[in-house]
């Protein structure tokens, strides 16, 4: 069976750019998926024009019957999956006039309930060597610094549970609509928030694949690609797409004898401090 490589959220921008760079390096099928399928059939045929094969595969990581459906695709056709390369994700900006606790329940079901269910599906599908890359943001490290000192420590804890985070998260929604966010010890970063819970989610996860698939040699990281000129981050952006997609690219594509890093929050090709 052949390799496969699937990057969610990838019909523009940092998606689009990691796709175009895994058809040049990855040896195997490489999916861009997104919401729409005609955007995404787009973005594949811009690609092809390249020179370029990837294929599409529709996925809408707030739906978990989409979600279902790409497993169950993996399954059958390949056995499995090699790379996993969760990118998809949401932001307003910053002049955006929508309620904050509008702003915090849509941009966390996005970032990070839908980032975990996706792993929750396909991460038991995840072939020996392979990698995922969980796509997060240095914002996630500023935003962990503007928390409560009793909120940094649980989510730098080495022992937090997946289900604590969950908490945590539902807990940080709630506090915005009860407007107590502040007092809680909560940041003003809906997004930041939700990139706490990517990286969080992936130090758990790294964890978690030590303790019952230590013998798979599964490298799992969290990542961020860097201020990057797309929709989202706007124009002044001081990366391109191209250089948005170089440490992704890299954690997905580590040697099979690499033992790290894994559990790391990356950027830059480079492991930070969490």
């Amino acid at each position: 069976m052949s390799s496969v490589a699937v990057v969610t959220g990838s019909n523009k921008g940092i998606g689009l750019a990691i796709v175009r760079d895994l058809c040049k390096q990855f040896q195997g099928d490489v999916y861009l998926t997104s919401r729409d399928p005609g955007r995404g059939q787009e973005a594949v045929a811009k690609l092809r024009e390249e020179g370029l094969h990837p294929l599409f595969h529709q996925l809408d990581i707030d739906d978990p019957q989409s979600i279902r459906a790409l497993r169950d695709f993996l399954k059958e056709k390949y056995g499995g999956l090699n790379v996993l390369i969760n990118n998809a994700g949401i932001a307003f900006k910053v002049a955006d006039k929508t309620p904050f606790a509008v702003q915090a329940e849509v941009t966390l079901k996005t970032n990070f309930f839908g980032t975990r269910n996706v792993c929750t599906e396909l991460l038991p599908l995840m072939k020996p060597y392979g990698k995922v890359v969980n796509v997060s943001s240095m914002v996630s490290i500023s935003a962990l610094g503007s928390c409560s000192q009793e909120l940094q420590k649980k989510f730098r804890s080495d022992t937090i549970t997946e289900d604590e985070l969950v908490e945590l998260m539902t807990k940080f929604v709630e506090d915005t609509k009860k407007s107590v966010h502040d007092k809680e010890g909560w940041p003003n970063t809906a997004y930041g928030v939700s990139k706490i819970g990517v990286t969080v989610l992936s130090r758990i996860q790294a964890r978690m694949l030590n303790e019952k698939r230590k013998g798979d040699h599964i490298l799992l990281n969290a990542c961020c690609p860097g201020w990057v000129r797309t929709d989202m981050a706007g124009p002044k952006a001081t990366k391109s797409p191209e250089e948005g997609a170089d440490t992704p690219v890299y954690l997905a594509l580590l040697p099979s004898n690499a033992d790290g890093p894994h559990g790391q929050f990356v950027s830059d090709r480079t492991v930070r401090t969490w």
